[in-house]
């Protein structure tokens, strides 16, 4: 057998991407890993953001977790960024607490209201009128 010529313009080498002749393609299995790397690093950041505001809430120990957390959830399903801005507004900033100064207040009136009253002041302003009458 006489050996192979090869072609006046073909190279001395083959390079490392071309497919070798067991069927195994080195460029096509990194890219595989390569791509399925990304993906999945792309998920873990994309989770990572979204968690930002409960973490936030959960590390102040804010009084609108919950609330925060359905904000999160919100922007994750529907993809929509006001929800999830809305979630660290509320996350980052702590609303006044109106309510307990108004039930120190409302508890005050009802310790002052609740004092008995001496006996005369718990008569009738209008007595019934007493029987008289013989029987």
């Amino acid at each position: 057998m006489e050996p192979a010529t090869l072609h006046p313009m073909a190279t001395g080498h083959i390079p490392k991407y071309v497919t070798a002749a067991d069927g195994s393609d080195y460029l096509f299995t990194f890219m595989v890993f390569f791509t399925v790397a990304i993906v999945i690093l792309i998920g873990v950041a994309y989770f990572t953001l979204h968690a930002i505001p409960e973490k936030l809430a959960h590390k102040s120990n804010h009084p609108q977790f919950q609330l925060v957390g359905i904000l999160s959830l919100l922007a994750l399903f529907t993809h929509n960024g006001l929800f999830w801005v809305a979630a660290i507004l509320v996350a980052g900033f702590q609303f006044p607490d109106f309510s307990s100064p108004l039930r120190a207040i409302a508890d005050a009136i009802d310790r002052n209201g609740s004092h008995d009253t001496p006996a005369a002041a718990q008569t009738p302003i209008n007595p019934a009128p007493k029987d008289t009458s013989d029987a």
